[in-house]
């Protein structure tokens, strides 16, 4: 299994290297994935099992090791995980039954 810690920890580097060769790139990264949380609707907790659902539907690795430490830093549990990436696995699902249909249609009659 992947260590998820020194995973974080690399990466962090690695995006530190690309803010050198693109600063704009990241600030307007740090940009968007600040905006939503000056709403306030939300609290962090709920941010962060969002973006764990979301992070498991996109196949992001880096998304998974900083959000999942963020969500325990936020006090999520881990049945509260788990409920949210079953939203995601449903989500998946029905994506691909969306896309099957699609295909029906390709096929025509």
């Amino acid at each position: 299994m992947l260590n998820w810690n020194e995973y974080r920890k690399e990466l962090a580097t690695r995006v530190g290297e690309m803010g050198k060769l693109s600063p704009g790139t990241l600030e307007g990264y740090k940009a968007l994935s600040t905006a939503g949380a000056k709403t306030g609707h939300l609290d962090a907790k709920t941010r962060e099992l969002i973006a764990l659902a979301v992070a498991v539907t996109t196949r992001c690795d880096g998304c998974i090791a900083v959000h999942t430490a963020e969500a325990k830093k936020h006090g999520a549990t881990r049945d509260e995980i788990a409920e949210a990436l079953g939203v995601a696995v449903a989500l998946n699902a029905g994506a691909a039954l969306v896309y099957s249909a699609r295909v029906l249609d390709a096929l025509g009659d």
